[in-house]
């Protein structure tokens, strides 16, 4: 290996830090500069094994030197990441605040004053405060989601066993996932599609095949109907905004019954299911308790009061909730939650430390748990200048669609990246997923936007390419009798024609059948020229309707401006 100079503000918290060596860890010669990530520096949660530094999992006591590279940091090293160092974390990975470490409460990026979010805390902070480009954490219960939304930044938790978790120190292996920390969802795919793949050494690792197709233009997503948020008006505002942004996206609102994902989610800690904490450290706990801080020795601790009927019941409990939770899916694309109902100071998570750290969890302890992939996204800053983030969930392997989705969701709120003040970057085509295939299609009338009939359009998932006219060799006219007002466009000889604005959509080529079964005679679809020469599909009319009464508008220019010379005062 070579080596490079480590960055270093004094502005930046230390507690965010377990290892940061003088120099970071840099690939092997031949991927240097050439690699998909060359260029790319990153930092691990100190629970996974980075050759030559400790791994603490934040228990000094539990520390070993590792002579190999977890599998996931040595792909990210051969793909020509530099890695800079190990960060903190709540002990053995277990808790959603960040301050459950002996090496310090890691503070918001946003506000020192509250928590960063855990157990990944101190991926999440590096990340959010610019010091690297992306982090690896940790995520069981929602590690590496809670810390994202309460730092204005990216957590990708992708599909369990896509990602290996071997040389990572499990806190409950069956459902532990690698997740990543980044400021953009473009940089959060980019390592993915260099982490992912499948290792028969890793007893969880899976074979998955991707969703390779986006959700529709008019997708629908799923909204608990009952929502929790501890009495934070600001974040119960803010999941307004939320719901109000993905609709204005051409999203349709689903409301969804929450009621067994909150049931299972209540499992993870409070039935036997919190046994394979226990065995996952067994050896060092049986002998060193002490060493573990409180309130992480407690719940493993409670790992031995359980026999194996006990947890065969609950896993049997989880099976049949997962078929109520499974249902959803045929009435949405997507389920959509805070990603954390709250935010609360250090101070008062120290003093609350069991109950408040439950709260952060509501809408996250469910998802491995019941096989799901999740991505959370900056939605805002809030009044009070906290940031609020969403989560985007969908069901195993829809990986590439939810970071498709969360892209569009996060460049349209307009934030800066993290705590960096650095503006948004363009997006990037999500390269796992392929094009929808669709159809063009030119709309001169009732179906412009903003007319009556427009909702044929969105509601099949088309999508407004632009505005445009026709070739100077169309004339327009207003059919009589039609509801709503409809228009029939003649193509005619050219030097009796002039240009008709138009507008062009993009409508999915699933739907474009029922589309055209809506228009009624004398309306019908065709070939129509463009100023520019080219040609599209789009609406043209039959001669003889034109001889019962229809009054030419030509002159005018267009559908819509011959709607407001009817009004003049609306328009």
């Amino acid at each position: 290996m070579t080596l490079d100079s480590a960055k270093c503000d004094p502005a930046w918290a230390d507690e965010a830090w377990i290892h940061k060596p003088a120099q970071a860890v840099r690939p092997a010669a031949d991927a240097v500069g050439t690699g998909p990530l060359a260029g790319l520096r990153f930092a691990v949660k100190d629970n996974m094994d980075a050759a030559g530094l400790p791994t603490t999992a934040a228990c000094p006591a539990f520390a070993y030197t590792p002579s190999a590279h977890a599998a996931v940091v040595q792909k990210l090293l051969d793909a020509g990441a530099q890695l800079a160092g190990k960060t903190n974390l709540d002990q053995f990975a277990c808790g959603l605040n960040g301050t459950r470490s002996p090496f310090g409460a890691v503070p918001n990026a946003i506000n020192p004053l509250y928590v960063c979010g855990g157990s990944s805390s101190g991926s999440a902070y590096v990340v959010a405060t610019g010091q690297v480009d992306f982090s690896l954490g940790t995520d069981t219960a929602g590690s590496g989601r809670v810390p994202a939304g309460l730092n204005n930044i990216v957590g990708l938790k992708p599909s369990r066993g896509l990602i290996s978790a071997r040389g990572v120190v499990p806190a409950a292996q069956s459902v532990d996932c690698v997740s990543i920390f980044a400021r953009t969802v473009a940089t959060a795919v980019r390592v993915l599609e260099s982490a992912m793949g499948h290792d028969p050494l890793d007893a969880y690792s899976r074979k998955l095949k991707m969703a390779s197709q986006p959700f529709n233009a008019a997708f629908r997503f799923g909204v608990p109907s009952a929502l929790e948020f501890y009495g934070d008006t600001a974040a119960e505002a803010a999941f307004g905004d939320a719901i109000n942004r993905l609709q204005a996206m051409g999203g349709t609102a689903v409301p969804v019954d929450f009621r067994p994902l909150a049931e299972v989610a209540s499992l993870l800690y409070e039935s036997a299911l919190v046994a394979e904490r226990y065995t996952a450290i067994r050896s060092f706990f049986d002998t060193h308790e002490g060493d573990v801080v409180e309130p992480v020795r407690s719940i493993i601790a409670a790992g031995r009061n359980y026999s194996a009927a006990d947890l065969y019941a609950v896993q049997t409990r989880v099976k049949l909730l997962g078929q109520q939770a499974d249902a959803m899916w045929g009435d949405m694309d997507v389920l959509l939650v805070p990603t954390a109902p709250t935010h609360y100071t250090i101070a008062q998570m120290q003093q609350d430390p069991v109950a408040l750290n439950r709260n952060l969890g509501a809408y996250t302890n469910f998802v491995n748990l019941l096989d799901q992939a999740a991505l959370s996204v900056p939605s805002s800053i809030r009044a009070d200048g906290l940031p609020f983030g969403i989560t985007l969930i969908g069901p195993c392997s829809s990986d590439w669609q939810l970071a498709d989705l969360g892209q569009r969701y996060h460049h349209q709120t307009g934030l800066l990246l993290g705590a960096t003040g650095m503006p948004l970057p363009s997006m990037v085509p999500i390269t796992g997923l392929r094009p929808r295939a669709t159809v063009r299609v030119a709309v001169v009338g009732a179906h412009l936007s903003g007319m009556p009939l427009n909702s044929q359009l969105t509601e099949r998932g088309a999508t407004l390419v632009g505005s445009t006219e026709t070739a100077a060799h169309y004339r327009l006219y207003a059919l009589p009798g039609t509801t709503p007002p409809k228009p029939g466009l003649l193509r005619v000889a050219s030097n009796q024609g002039v240009r008709i604005a138009l507008e062009i959509w993009d409508m999915p080529l699933t739907e474009y059948g029922s589309f055209v079964a809506l228009i009624p005679a004398p309306l019908g679809i065709g070939t129509l020229e463009l100023t520019d020469g080219s040609s599209v599909q789009g609406f043209v009319c039959e001669a003889q309707a034109l001889q019962s009464g229809a009054r030419d508008i030509s002159h005018l220019g267009g559908w819509r401006a011959y709607i407001q010379s009817l009004n003049p005062l609306a328009a």
